[in-house]
């Protein structure tokens, strides 16, 4: 502030220097530890909720390191002005040789000036000449002239600003950009008074300029980070929806149990569930699926198709519909297998699924089925339990010229057949997607379905022995949907 405002205010009493050290200590100490937690969360940056976490960190080591060379300032004492005759500046205010403005210290980015109505002098700090890239020993920019600095866009905004000043008398706070000689534009927040003479006329204009060009990119990186991924949130709750709503669309409509063929001797009582992960956000392509032939056979079959979204959704869907056509038409296991192969091996998005297919004839109580790459179906009687021996068949979309085999079983009035998919117990036994790793979890948790045998002999329906398997593997918790069929030959 010039020094003849002191008349007119009370000299401030600048707190104690050490009082100033210990929180100049104290901010250095918090950019450190924000520093570290920004280092530690970088990523690949591929992800919007991340790119907007480090925005958020950048912002804040620019407004700590700010506060940090406000403090030192305040340790150090007033900037010193140039006058306006062009003395030589201290060697602190000479522009670097990039023209950038030394991002480090607050002297380059604070500047302060005062225009002299009566005289029409300018008094610049060194500072100020290096904020908008002017040699220090030419003369300071009167007001008429320092719009030739601004952006076009901005002229009008400030010369509103010192308008309102020196008529009205009003405080200047506002920001413009300017375009310095070497090309670089840079954005500059003034804050200045006017200064009334005795009769109340204004005499002069003081100001404190400060370039906030990189405060203002990193609040223009956090406005777009953020933007972002409020439209990847939107984009990620319509694909969850649309998946959600297409999977109720095409997973069979029937609840609790249901009898195939609707007519006749030897039927199947049959009942599924299919489980959702814990989140309820990884909408996958786990499907089951039971109808009648036009031959009076059953179709059974289940199935996963990789990843998640509204895309393998809709992938699982057309697998599904493609299988039912193909059944209907008279097209056994092992043949439906290949088909579904090649129809998946040539769709636009490659993917890779497992599935396993049973056809019931009634008349014969005989079960002919085939796999790709999925658990194989349990059968129980007796009170006990046992994995059919698997044709061979490796994952849909594997490659295009896989052949598949079928097997065959009689099954006895009271069987009970278990179809589900590998997200329904860890370690995802009997899958090729399994890892020497997971198989011990996958044989423990074949121990745990197998030892349900008693249950289910004393289970009076299909749907009561969903009921057991959902108690023993848990409703929710899990990480990956998954889905159960069973089917119970009538006595």
């Amino acid at each position: 502030m010039p020094s003849h405002l002191s008349a007119d205010r009370p000299a401030a009493q600048p707190p104690g220097r050490g009082s100033v050290e210990a929180l100049i200590t104290q901010t250095r100490r918090l950019k450190g530890d924000v520093d570290a937690v920004r280092r530690d969360a970088q990523s690949d940056g591929s992800d919007p909720e991340e790119r907007w976490q480090r925005a958020l960190y950048d912002l804040a080591l620019h407004q700590l390191d700010d506060l940090d060379q406000h403090l030192a300032q305040l340790r150090d004492g007033p900037l010193p002005v140039a006058p306006a005759t062009g003395e030589a500046l201290p060697a602190a205010a000479v522009p670097v040789a990039s023209g950038e403005a030394d991002r480090g210290s607050l002297l380059s980015r604070v500047g302060s000036a005062e225009w002299n109505l009566l005289t029409d002098e300018a008094s610049w700090s060194g500072e100020l000449y290096q904020i908008l890239g002017l040699v220090p020993d030419t003369p300071a920019l009167t007001l008429d002239e320092l719009p030739s600095l601004v952006l076009d866009d901005d002229r009008a905004r400030l010369t509103a600003m010192v308008t309102d000043c020196l008529v009205d008398a009003k405080p200047i706070d506002g920001e413009f950009r300017v375009v310095r000689p070497d090309g670089l534009l840079r954005t500059v927040h003034m804050m200045g008074e006017p200064v009334l003479d005795a009769d109340g006329s204004t005499a002069s204009m003081w100001a404190v300029l400060r370039d906030v060009s990189e405060l203002r990119r990193s609040q223009r990186t956090v406005r777009e980070t953020r933007d972002s991924l409020q439209r990847h949130r939107h984009q990620a709750q319509t694909e969850h929806r649309l998946a959600v709503e297409l999977q109720e669309a095409v997973l069979p409509p029937w609840r609790g149990s249901l009898r195939l063929p609707r007519r006749g001797p030897q039927t199947l009582d049959l009942a599924a569930r299919h489980l959702p992960s814990e989140t309820g956000a990884l909408i996958g392509g786990d499907w089951y699926d039971a109808i009648e032939l036009s031959d009076g056979d059953t179709l059974l079959s289940v199935g996963d198709l990789t990843g998640h979204g509204v895309t393998v959704t809709s992938g699982m869907a057309m697998l599904l519909g493609a299988l039912r056509g193909m059944a209907m038409a008279g097209t056994q296991p092992g043949q439906l297998m290949v088909w579904l192969n090649q129809l998946l091996d040539a769709t636009v998005q490659p993917a890779l699924g497992s599935a396993v297919c049973c056809r019931y004839r009634p008349a014969t109580r005989t079960l002919v089925w085939a796999q790709a790459g999925h658990p194989a179906p349990l059968l129980f009687r007796d009170g006990t339990g046992c994995v059919l021996s698997a044709p061979d068949g490796v994952l849909l979309g594997a490659t295009s010229a896989a052949g598949y085999g079928q097997a065959e079983v009689t099954l006895e009035p009271g069987d009970l057949l278990l179809l589900h998919t590998d997200g329904l117990v860890p370690g995802r036994w009997g899958s090729p997607r399994s890892s020497e790793a997971e198989s011990g979890g996958g044989a423990d948790s074949l121990d745990r379905l197998l030892g349900l045998a008693p249950r289910f002999g004393t289970a009076g329906t299909a749907q009561d022995c969903v009921r057991a398997v959902v108690e023993e593997f848990g409703e929710s918790g899990r990480e990956d949907e998954a889905c159960v069929l069973i089917a119970k030959v009538s006595e």
